[in-house]
């Protein structure tokens, strides 16, 4: 869970940087985006593929048919198309405006995905019939201590993780800047 809440809050900067980049068009606000929603996706895989270890522990089957459970593969699903979408194309700013307004998409359609619809169903987790799944009868104390600097450790896991991406893309950009120079 703690994965999935640092995921969020990864996917939400990079929403943040997607809206920036649509107004000011700086293709730095781009690559902050799209280096935080690489964080955010493998945070959210490395959480359904311990989900499912738990789940194995916890309901005997690494996978069921729970609503929460199908909402998180299509939600990771629709972060892999943004994947997918930019790599389709070769044109920069195409496909900075493309996945810029794509991101935004992706985010608000992940929150009735995990926090609408598995609310008004029935589900194994909790959380369904109203309950919030964080209150006091779903998570002991003890487990608190826990769980919060989890949250935060794995936020700044991904946002470290994000930074060297974006390191990266900065390189790649002036490398490429320094082989289109004429030469003197």
């Amino acid at each position: 869970i703690s994965l999935w809440f640092a995921m969020f809050i990864l996917f939400f900067a990079a929403m943040i940087y997607s809206i920036l980049f649509l107004i000011y068009k700086k293709m730095d606000y781009d690559h902050k985006a799209s280096s935080l929603i690489y964080a955010g996706i493998l945070m959210g895989i490395l959480g359904l593929v311990t989900g499912s270890i738990w789940a194995k522990a916890t309901w005997g089957a690494y996978w069921t048919s729970d609503v929460k459970l199908n909402m998180s593969a299509i939600s990771m699903l629709i972060y892999v198309a943004y994947w997918i979408l930019r790599s389709s194309t070769d044109d920069i700013d195409r496909k900075a405006r493309i996945s810029s307004a794509y991101s935004v998409f992706a985010f608000f359609t992940i929150v009735p995905l995990i926090f609408v619809i598995p609310r008004i169903t029935d589900s194994l987790h909790p959380g369904n019939g109203g309950n919030p799944a964080l209150g006091g009868e779903d998570m002991d104390n003890t487990l608190r201590a826990v769980f919060y600097p989890a949250v935060i450790g794995f936020t700044l896991l991904g946002v470290w993780l994000s930074q060297l991406l974006l390191r990266l893309k900065r390189i790649k950009e002036q490398m490429f800047m320094k082989m289109m120079s004429p030469v003197k």
